[in-house]
């Protein structure tokens, strides 16, 4: 848990979160924060007692510190990992979730739970996995990539590039760093003027930067549980988007489990959305977002998989699993099992 993204907050919230639900199952968890270490029971509390998931993500410099601090603690807690039946990933964003964490894993024979490390790395950037949509014939809005050039607002390159993207894409369109979650550093933008700087805070949080149209309609997101898709979700954010504050900050947002669609709805976006996740060769467990436009009778856009969802209070999966009869605890261990038995088969 924990990790050095922009998601780091969340991610010690869902783990800490996931660690009590599996002890309340009888098994013997260590938690660990790849940034800092093993967690003492003292630590936990600690942890427990403040508000976990702040208002906002954690300053890009505090981020950095803590990356050069990644590879030395995985290095001291790596002897521990070896003992350990399975290691569960509650991290988000980043090195958590971009594959890297699950690579060092793979090199060294320890069974984890969620996708490997290639699915992980493909789900992560936005970019390929709509390449991939498409492909399998899953509707993704359009989309266009920006350069660094295109973040400067005087320059005649900026310029033309931002001319030709909203010409292709028409206004609004949503600006979002290529390897992020949680909305951080997603703007939508109205007018063409905001381009350019709504780039420009993108490109603080990644390398690579996504222009994308913006779908107008309601927001869905399904849950694959190993073969299984959970039922459909509709969140309703109080801002015009699903951002980082709706997301964790109680009474920002309502999600209704089942969405209040109908029977061939639903039946339509989870195939879609077991067909994304095959897409991506994803396995274990992931959550699926779409959004179900205004336009066209309600078409549904792919717009992104999460390969480690939320496991937080106000997370979407475990809404999901609790409106198909099934209690936090008992979720976290059908997770553990999926992986033990894709370990076994070598999958």
């Amino acid at each position: 848990m924990g990790g050095t993204s922009a998601e780091r907050d969340v991610s010690l919230a869902s783990g800490l979160r996931v660690t009590e639900a599996l002890r309340s199952r009888g098994h013997d968890v260590v938690a660990i924060d790849t940034a800092r270490g093993t967690l003492s029971r003292e630590d936990e509390k600690a942890l427990l007692a403040r508000k976990v998931v702040q208002p906002t993500p954690p300053s890009q410099s505090e981020l950095e510190r803590m990356a050069r601090e990644t590879l030395p603690q995985m290095q001291r807690v790596l002897p521990s990992l070896r003992e350990a039946d399975v290691v569960f990933l509650g991290l988000h964003g980043g090195s958590g979730e971009d594959g890297t964490i699950q690579a060092l894993l793979d090199l060294a024979g320890i069974p984890y739970t969620g996708s490997g490390h290639l699915a992980s790395a493909l789900a992560m950037d936005k970019d390929l996995s709509k390449h991939l949509f498409v492909r399998s014939e899953v509707l993704t809005a359009e989309w266009v990539m920006a350069t660094r050039a295109s973040a400067d607002a005087k320059s005649s390159a900026g310029r033309q590039f931002r001319n030709e993207s909203l010409s292709a894409l028409g206004l609004p369109v949503v600006v979002k760093p290529s390897k992020q979650g949680s909305t951080v550093g997603l703007s939508v933008v109205k007018k063409a003027e905001d381009l350019a700087g709504a780039v420009a805070e993108a490109f603080q949080y990644d390398d690579e930067v996504m222009i994308e149209r913006f779908i107008a309609g309601r927001e869905l997101t399904v849950g694959i549980l190993g073969d299984e898709a959970l039922p459909v979700g509709e969140i309703i954010p109080k801002h015009e988007i699903y951002d980082y504050e709706c997301k964790y900050q109680a009474g920002m947002a309502v999600e209704e489990f089942p969405a209040k669609i109908s029977g061939a709805q639903t039946s339509a976006v989870q195939e879609l959305a077991r067909r994304a996740f095959r897409a991506l060769k994803l396995r274990g467990y992931a959550r699926i977002d779409f959004r179900m436009s205004e336009e066209g009778g309600g078409e549904f856009y792919c717009l992104e998989a999460n390969t480690l969802p939320g496991m937080t209070q106000t997370s979407l999966i475990p809404q999901a699993a609790a409106a198909a009869g099934m209690e936090f605890p008992e979720l976290c261990e059908r997770i553990v099992r999926i992986a033990l038995d894709a370990n076994a088969r070598g999958g």
